[in-house]
């Protein structure tokens, strides 16, 4: 695969590709991959979501692809600019480790799953159906979406590679 077809998708970022274009992300620990696909129009989506809620942004300027609430509808908002149909989109996830223990059971600390939870609950909010996910865990992962195929594949050093 050549570098020209892929999309990067970076920590806090979002994109959208077609014409058989990979978007990929690299580095999901806590954080969640989510892709959003129109099966008819073959136009995917992804955003890498650092944390559950814009309501802890202490930035002066909002970067609304780091956060899940804000996120999901702006990535919405740019499928269906491009055509998609929500009703005709599908969601698959990964990420949300929990890569440290702690000894206190503070919520704060599990930002993996609160990250997993606030996607699930965002696609709920937007009538999204998530059709596949791989969260959870202990160890990083890499994705990739292919715009063709919906074909999502995960990466991770423990369990190789994974396709959903």
């Amino acid at each position: 695969m050549s570098d020209s077809s892929i999309v990067k998708v970076g920590m806090a970022d979002l994109n959208i590709a077609s014409g058989g274009l990979l978007l990929r992300t690299t580095g999901l620990g806590s954080c969640v991959g989510l892709t959003l696909y129109d099966t008819k129009l073959k136009l995917a989506g992804m955003a890498h979501i650092m944390l559950p809620s814009s309501d802890i942004a202490r930035e002066g300027q909002l970067n609304i692809a780091k956060y899940a609430d804000t996120a999901i509808p702006e990535l919405i908002a740019r499928l269906k600019a491009n055509g998609a149909q929500v009703d005709r989109l599908v969601a698959k996830m990964a990420g949300g480790a929990q890569m440290f223990a702690f000894v206190s059971g503070s919520d704060s600390m599990r930002i993996g799953p609160r990250n997993v939870e606030a996607t699930k609950h965002a696609l709920q909010t937007h009538s999204v159906p998530l059709v596949a996910e791989d969260t959870g865990g202990n160890y990083g992962r890499t994705v990739e979406l292919d715009s063709q195929t919906g074909l999502f594949t995960i990466r991770s050093v423990q369990f190789g590679i994974k396709e959903i």
